[in-house]
């Protein structure tokens, strides 16, 4: 079974703002005319405007990830000053982030709605929060992503949102096990991390087992691969 994706590059210490775009450029150009969409970091461009120009309004969303709580206006700023499909994501754990709904969709955003992995200032409860930025979006966006591998948040918003008639669907990030299927799976690619950072384990135990199945996984396809070469 195919699915719809998101592509990111992940970007690591190493990395400028130029080679990035170039990472940029060439994931576009890889998905041009799959069913996908581009999801970028401000920071990695260090909030150029003349930087982002050159991959915004080419005929695919360009979607900026949520970071650092203290980066979300210079974010919207950056949004406001580009053309073409654009969208935001919005943390749940974040009280601002009800505001920030308001702002998207005044702007016309396309919005993703996630949990949150980083920290803000004053956070709640991530599940109560995403179903607060639902309540306020359903009815008045035009698209909602629900990126969340929380089973039973996710029918829950997705129902909230139907109901209301607004197009929406589940998002999933690619390298963690699927808690049912998603209509999109976000694949990062570079320096990410992916699941195993252990700044999430006091959140998610679980992280614990995928990390220990996965190198089991991986020992046993070097395993195979070195039979096969003899």
């Amino acid at each position: 079974m195919g699915y719809a994706t998101t592509i990111c590059y992940w970007d690591g210490p190493s990395d400028t703002p130029d080679g990035v775009l170039a990472r940029y450029e060439q994931a576009l150009a890889a998905v041009t005319g799959l069913d996908s969409y581009l999801s970028v970091k401000a920071t990695a461009l260090d909030f150029s405007v003349e930087r982002f120009a050159r991959i915004a309004n080419r005929g695919m969303r360009l979607h900026f990830d949520a970071l650092a709580v203290h980066t979300v206006d210079r974010t919207f700023g950056l949004i406001g000053r580009l053309q073409g499909d654009r969208g935001c994501t919005l943390p749940g754990r974040w009280r601002r982030s009800d505001a920030d709904a308001a702002r998207a969709l005044e702007m016309g955003l396309a919005i993703r709605i996630v949990k949150g992995q980083f920290r803000g200032d004053n956070d709640r409860d991530p599940r109560l929060g995403v179903l607060s930025v639902v309540d306020r979006l359903a009815g008045r966006a035009r698209h909602v992503g629900i990126a969340t591998h929380d089973r039973e948040l996710a029918s829950e918003a997705r129902h909230r949102l139907r109901m209301a008639g607004t197009p929406c669907e589940l998002e999933q990030l690619y390298g963690i096990p699927l808690a049912c299927p998603p209509a999109r799976v976000y694949v990062p690619y570079g320096q990410a991390l992916l699941p195993y950072s252990l700044a999430q384990l006091k959140d998610n135990p679980k992280i614990l087992f995928w990390l220990a199945r996965d190198a089991v996984l991986r020992r046993s396809v070097q395993i195979d691969t070195r039979r096969a070469q003899r």
